[in-house]
C-alpha cells in the first residue's frame, strides 16, 4: 500500500536538519556596484571531501513533473553537498528523508518559493531534481572530484506526494 506524503512550505527551520535554502530575504548583507546590488553573503556551507575535490557549477535542465507526484527512490552524496538554484522564478519540490541507520527515514516533501534555491548538507538522503513548471532549469552546485559520491535506495512500496 502506497503511503502518501503531503507538501509543506521550505521554511528555514524545518529544512535545517538537510540543509540551507538560498534566497535573497531582508536586507542584504551589504551594498555594491556604486550602491545598486545588494550581496546576501556566504548562503550555503560547501563541503566536499578528498584531495582532489572543487565546487563544479553544471546546468541541469530536468523535465517538469506534476502533484501527485510519485517518489520510488532517493539518494544521497557522501562526498559533497549539493546545491539546487533555479533559474527561474518557479517553485520546485524537494524532498528530503533523515537518515535512519544508514537508510532513509520517511519522506518529507517541501514546495520552494519564487526566488528559493536550496544546499543539501553532505550526506543527505534527497529526491531527484524535480521541477513543477517548464523550464526546469536549474544552476546546480556539486562536488567534481575522484571517488563513489553518490548512493541509490529505492523505495519497496512508494510514496505518493500530493500538495497540502
Amino acid at each position: 500500500m502506497t503511503q502518501t506524503i503531503k507538501t509543506e512550505p521550505l521554511t528555514a527551520e524545518a529544512f535545517a536538519p538537510f540543509g540551507e535554502i538560498l534566497e535573497a530575504v531582508g536586507e542584504p548583507d551589504k551594498l555594491i556596484n556604486q550602491g545598486l546590488c545588494g550581496r546576501y553573503h556566504d548562503l550555503a556551507a560547501l563541503d566536499f571531501t578528498g584531495s582532489d575535490a572543487r565546487a563544479g557549477v553544471s546546468l541541469f535542465l530536468s523535465q517538469k513533473r506534476t502533484l501527485p507526484y510519485t517518489l520510488d527512490m532517493v539518494e544521497r552524496h557522501p562526498l559533497g553537498s549539493q546545491a539546487f538554484v533555479p533559474m527561474t522564478q518557479e517553485p520546485f519540490l524537494v524532498v528530503v528523508c533523515p537518515d535512519e541507520d544508514g537508510r532513509p527515514g520517511r519522506p518529507r516533501a517541501f514546495i520552494t518559493q519564487p526566488g528559493q534555491g536550496i544546499n543539501f548538507f553532505r550526506n543527505t538522503w534527497h529526491g531527484v531534481l524535480t521541477p513543477l513548471s517548464d523550464p526546469g532549469l536549474f544552476c546546480v552546485i556539486d562536488r567534481i572530484g575522484n571517488g563513489d559520491n553518490l548512493e541509490e535506495v529505492w523505495f519497496e512500496t512508494p510514496y505518493r506526494i500530493e500538495p497540502a
